[in-house]
């Protein structure tokens, strides 16, 4: 077991080469909103512009990628017909992963569920869509409600999990809230084994386990309790998955990144952190 230090970046932020072109660090691709929500894949996008990620595709719904489009000139968002995500939107979801895995020669990975609802076709869209997707792929918020349903499609595939502790159960059908923090750490550790995948406990202190080693991470401020920290913490995820960096890896950086921008922020506003404020502060952590 092993606790997270900002020496976790230096594995990752190496000095660029001169000639470094586009998507040499990855392009990600962003699938959630719905009618009502329409921030979290924004954050998400965000967060992982500035993580370093080269290039960002957001897939909305229209009313979603609309408003997407607006929040910055940054952010290109494709609109699907309709209010939330539908069966008939499955084939556009391959062809646009397919699509950009060809042009990122495979530096691409995917975001998938924040804000994207939780009704029955949705639910079992993204399932389909994950049985299918043959890139790395960040599994947060609504999306993890989907694998809680048929757990057996995530061995094999490079997922990463980003649950609190009610989505783990969701996932894993085991409840954790109240259990003390070795008895957490056994248990993300024995679940992350069974079904053969890299679990980011959120909590106070991180914990990181991908069936074998456990790391934990203590980055992080009481003030991280708003909307969209966890949002940001996906993104920046998504952002170092992109360059076909190791899960386990991953969830670390991440996780110490998106701790440590929280702190920055909530020493200076407290009550007043938001997600969007944590999101600037990210370069301040990387540099």
């Amino acid at each position: 077991m092993k606790k997270i230090t900002k020496n976790i970046l230096k594995e990752i932020y190496k000095k660029r080469p001169r000639e470094s072109k586009k998507y040499d660090f990855g392009l990600l691709i962003v699938i959630g909103g719905s009618d009502f929500y329409s921030g979290s894949p924004a954050l998400s996008a965000m967060a992982a512009f500035k993580s370093g990620v080269d290039m960002v595709r957001v897939i909305a719904p229209k009313r979603a990628a609309d408003i997407i489009a607006s929040f910055s000139p940054n952010l290109a968002a494709y609109p699907l017909e309709g209010k939330w995500l539908e069966s008939r939107h499955l084939a556009t979801l391959l062809e646009m992963t397919e699509s950009a895995k060809a042009v990122s020669y495979g530096k691409t990975a995917v975001v998938i569920g924040g804000g994207i609802g939780r009704s029955e076709e949705t639910q079992k869209t993204i399932l389909e869509y994950l049985e299918q997707v043959q890139v790395p792929v960040v599994i947060d918020a609504d999306a993890i409600h989907a694998i809680g349903k048929k757990p057996e499609i995530v061995k094999g595939k490079s997922f990463l999990f980003t649950p609190h502790t009610y989505e783990f159960f969701v996932l894993t059908g085991k409840e954790i809230y109240q259990l003390p923090e070795k008895e957490k750490i056994k248990m993300v550790q024995e679940e992350a084994f069974r079904l053969g995948t890299t679990i980011l406990l959120k909590g106070p202190t991180d914990i990181i386990s991908d069936g074998k080693e456990v790391a934990l991470n203590k980055t992080g401020s009481p003030y991280q309790t708003k909307g969209g920290c966890g949002d940001s913490l996906a993104g920046i995820c998504g952002a170092l998955m992109a360059r076909g960096i190791d899960a386990f890896t991953v969830a670390q950086a991440a996780a110490y990144i998106n701790g440590k921008a929280g702190e920055i922020v909530a020493q200076r506003v407290k009550e007043g952190l938001l997600a969007t404020e944590l999101i600037e502060a990210i370069p301040e952590v990387l540099h």
